[in-house]
């Protein structure tokens, strides 16, 4: 009996964890927890078709992968066949949602081609069980398939192995 519970918990877990080699289940982020900066509702199932660089972070931890930033955008990889989006975890900084929402409108001025999007809820947190209060680095190959998942900053090795990643799945 012992044995079918702790089956049953840990498929359960699988569920909602990420998991390397597989398509992350759907979520849709709108509303009250929140979208895209121009107010419509952004969905993980566009992540498919290009290799996406997904940040999901924590205002207060913005410049904790700043150099791994400034390596990718020197690879300058075709829009064609790579993508970044940029999800802030609004509920983990003590910052006033006008003031962020204000420095990301800003933000998709600069960089056009990174899509945007609040997370007012901590519903990443929630939904995929990513790292609250930090800077999560995922990245997903043209099918959508989760091929990488690191929270906290990315030392020199560590962004090496993500850029040789990168250019192997494009």
């Amino acid at each position: 009996m012992k044995k079918i519970l702790l089956s049953l918990f840990l498929s359960n877990l699988s569920l909602f964890s990420l998991n390397i080699g597989e398509i992350p289940k759907e979520i849709v982020v709108e509303n009250e927890n929140g979208g895209q900066i121009d107010g419509t509702a952004w969905s993980s199932s566009m992540i498919k078709d290009k290799v996406y660089v997904l940040f999901y972070v924590d205002p207060d931890e913005k410049d904790t992968n700043n150099l791994f930033s400034e390596a990718l955008k020197a690879k300058n990889y075709s829009l064609e066949t790579y993508g970044t989006i940029a999800i802030v975890n609004l509920s983990a900084t003590w910052l006033p949602n006008f003031a962020i929402e204000s420095a990301l409108k800003k933000k998709q001025e600069s960089y056009p081609n990174t899509t945007y999007v609040k997370d007012k809820t901590k519903f990443l947190v929630k939904e995929w069980e990513l790292q609250d209060d930090s800077s999560n680095v995922l990245v997903f190959n043209k099918k959508g398939e989760l091929i990488y998942n690191y929270a906290g900053k990315l030392d020199d090795g560590e962004i090496q192995k993500v850029l040789n990643l990168i250019d192997g799945n494009i």
